[in-house]
Order: C-alpha cells, then sequence, then structure tokens
C-alpha cells in the first residue's frame, strides 16, 4: 500500500547495506531472478516452505522466489497528483531553500504526506507564474 515506506539504509563501509525486501501476503513484488516479473505474495517462507510464493495478479503463473527475499523488489504505487499540504513553508537559510508541504495522492486511493522543496530561484520563478494565472483569473 501506498502508507507503507522504505525504511532507510545504513551506510556500512561507505555503501548502502543490502537489506532484503520482506513483503508480506498480498503485496506486490518484483522478482529480478524470475524475468523481472511482478507477482501477487500468496505464500511466505516459514515452517512449511522455504521460499516466497509468487502468483500472476488476476491468477496464472505461479513461481517460487529465494526464502531470503533477495531477488524481490518492491513495486511502487503510481502517483496521479499532489495537492497543497498541512502547515506553511519553511526557509532553510543554509542550502537556500524552501520547503512547501504536500499531500502525494497515489492510484490505489492511499495518500502520503511529503514536501516540495525548491530554490530561491524557482520560488521567483513559480510565484511570477501564479501571479499571472491571478491576473487572468482576475480579469475575466
Amino acid at each position: 500500500m501506498a502508507e507503507r515506506t522504505a525504511p532507510q539504509r545504513a551506510l556500512c563501509g561507505g555503501r548502502l547495506a543490502a537489506d532484503a525486501y520482506r513483503p508480506r501476503l498480498g503485496d506486490l513484488a518484483l522478482d529480478l531472478v524470475a524475468d523481472s516479473r511482478i507477482g501477487v505474495v500468496v505464500g511466505l517462507p516459514g515452517e512449511f516452505a522455504q521460499s516466497y510464493h509468487l502468483r500472476t495478479p488476476g491468477g496464472g503463473i505461479d513461481w517460487r522466489a529465494k526464502g531470503d527475499g533477495t531477488t524481490l523488489r518492491p513495486v511502487s504505487v503510481p502517483v496521479t497528483h499532489a495537492t497543497p499540504g498541512n502547515g506553511g513553508a519553511r526557509y532553510d537559510a543554509p542550502t537556500g531553500t524552501a520547503a512547501f508541504p504536500i499531500t502525494v495522492h497515489h492510484a490505489d486511493g492511499g495518500v502520503s504526506d511529503s514536501s516540495l522543496v525548491l530554490t530561491c530561484d524557482e520560488v521567483a520563478r513559480w510565484g511570477e507564474q501564479f501571479a499571472s494565472l491571478l491576473a487572468q483569473e482576475r480579469s475575466r
């Protein structure tokens, strides 16, 4: 689901740790070994199985993936649009950027909060565009 986010990976010896993805039942997963097919997780490794059991969405081909999850990747839910979020903009002087809260809307109906980060030049350019749009609206 869109509400779940990937955990941050720790640096190990100057590179990202290769944490395995651990999907849950019903999750969509991309299997890098099985021709990069996407499948629904219908079985988990555990007491009775040493591997993940996946099935083509909507039925069809079944296959197994390594039980350690190293060949599996999460499938992202597409973003449909973003809207202004709650709260005000924040300016970060050291980076010279402004962060505006936004709500990101996903194709599955889920939402997540994020920030739109703009440089001062981008804020000025967008400000000019907004002013032009407002002027057009007022002249109607």
